[in-house]
């Protein structure tokens, strides 16, 4: 009787820590590599740039190293992570975006690289 009550505590407490080790769902659906291709646009912002594609606004944010610049008006596939951003920060260039974005969905991406697929954007 006892070796059972041990073998049940046991087996809770190997549930129990395996539930907190596991990664949460949401955690790996946030840190998804996105890859993305479309037209890559100056930003209304200084240092401000995005890109269209099925009718989504995608504002991007390039890691260092990442030159968007040479290739506005250019069809490119951009990776990167899905960027969370602070309610400040969004407040801050919401009214660039909106105008930008026009009825469509919009998220933000962390650039890593960015690669050249056409001269144009037709």
């Amino acid at each position: 009787m006892i070796q059972k009550f041990i073998c049940a505590v046991l087996f809770m407490g190997l549930c129990t820590a395996s539930l907190y080790a596991a990664p949460r769902a949401g955690d790996d659906k946030a840190a998804a590599t996105q890859t993305i291709t479309g037209c890559l646009q100056k930003g209304s912002e200084s240092a401000g740039f995005f890109l269209v594609s099925d009718n989504k606004h995608w504002e991007l944010y390039p890691a260092s190293g990442v030159d968007l610049a040479e290739h506005v008006g250019h069809k490119v596939t951009v990776t990167g992570t899905v960027a969370h951003r602070t309610e400040a920060q969004e407040e801050k260039s919401q009214p660039s975006e909106k105008k930008e974005m026009g009825k469509m969905a919009h998220a933000d991406l962390n650039v890593s690289s960015v690669k050249h697929v056409g001269e144009s954007c037709k």
